[in-house]
């Protein structure tokens, strides 16, 4: 088979053109390097199965030849991108999904859109359920990444009933892993960067904030599966490992033998960041047969390796 990637430079999407590539696919790999990088798909160079396209998927796509899959990746996905990029993030949720569904529709493509959990927004139901509606502000400054993956969903339910064109959507959740980006702003590489230069992790507010961190190849995982399932709507992918962030920066201190500990600060939480991120994965568990496997520590230790490189 022939698969698309789009955000293919980046951080889940490198992951992925590595593993459709171990799979026996052909692989494009589509990216304008806004937040991906090309040090990320480095060792794919003049691999005789893979070629990479840089091109903005917020304007129309032209391909030299037919595909079988398209995986729609491409957006900013950090804070700190997202509200750099405000604009270009809405685009790539809008005119990106459009013209990646108009070359699925074109070639008869099975299509799979990368959805978030920030779709919920900052959730009043725990754990969050597929069905979950969301607490989402339309016009705070997080909505330009909420409000343009909840677009993005709608356009790709809106292609399935419309054309006929055989979607999947997969609503992800918090994932770390070997490429995150050491200054994209979010708590992994946060506290792995400050760890691994001997500084005290910094916490803001009381730290009782939570999240659950799913390591990468468990995402690729449930992704295989859902690409390979006869199922339409979205479907959460992530651990209910659920951990509050002064747990986690324990935690890493601990792999990392970082002894400067953690300083507290004042809270800086940006409108609309939620408190609490839990999946209910029941439907991934009973539809796709897919359970998170890889242990925090084990995903950790396997990042921080990672990271000691770049560092």
């Amino acid at each position: 088979m022939r698969v698309l990637i789009t955000g293919g430079a980046g951080f889940i999407g490198s992951h992925l053109c590595d593993r459709f590539l171990a799979e026996g696919h052909e692989v494009i790999a589509m990216d304008n390097l806004l937040t991906g990088s090309k040090q990320n798909i480095a060792h794919l160079a003049g691999h005789e199965r893979f070629q990479f396209i840089e091109h903005n998927v917020s304007e129309p796509i032209q391909l030299d030849t037919p595909v079988d899959f398209v995986l729609h990746f491409a957006s900013p996905a950090s804070p700190i991108d997202y509200l750099k990029f405000p604009i270009e993030t809405m685009k790539v949720g809008a005119y990106g999904t459009f013209n990646t569904l108009e070359i699925a529709k074109q070639y008869g493509a099975r299509y799979l859109l990368a959805s978030t959990s920030e779709v919920y927004g900052d959730p009043l139901e725990h754990p969050q359920k597929e069905t979950y509606a969301g607490n989402v502000s339309t016009i705070g400054p997080r909505s330009v990444y909420d409000e343009a993956k909840r677009f993005a969903e709608a356009m790709t339910m809106s292609y399935h009933r419309e054309y006929g064109v055989d979607t999947r959507i997969v609503r992800i959740f918090n994932t770390y892993g070997p490429r995150m980006r050491l200054d994209d702003g979010r708590v992994v590489p946060n506290f792995i960067g400050q760890a691994l230069r001997g500084e005290p992790l910094t916490v803001y507010g009381d730290g009782k904030q939570t999240r659950c961190f799913q390591y990468v190849d468990d995402l690729l995982e449930g992704v295989f599966r859902l690409l390979n399932a006869d199922y339409h709507e979205p479907v959460n992918i992530g651990t209910t490992h659920e951990i509050s962030v002064l747990e986690f920066a324990e935690i890493v201190n601990e792999i990392a033998n970082n002894a400067a500990g953690i300083v507290m600060m004042p809270n800086k939480r940006i409108e609309g960041d939620p408190q609490t991120r839990k999946p209910d994965t029941r439907l991934a568990h009973e539809l796709l047969g897919w359970s998170p496997k890889v242990a925090l520590v084990d995903g950790l230790a396997k990042t921080l390796n990672y990271f000691r490189e770049v560092l």
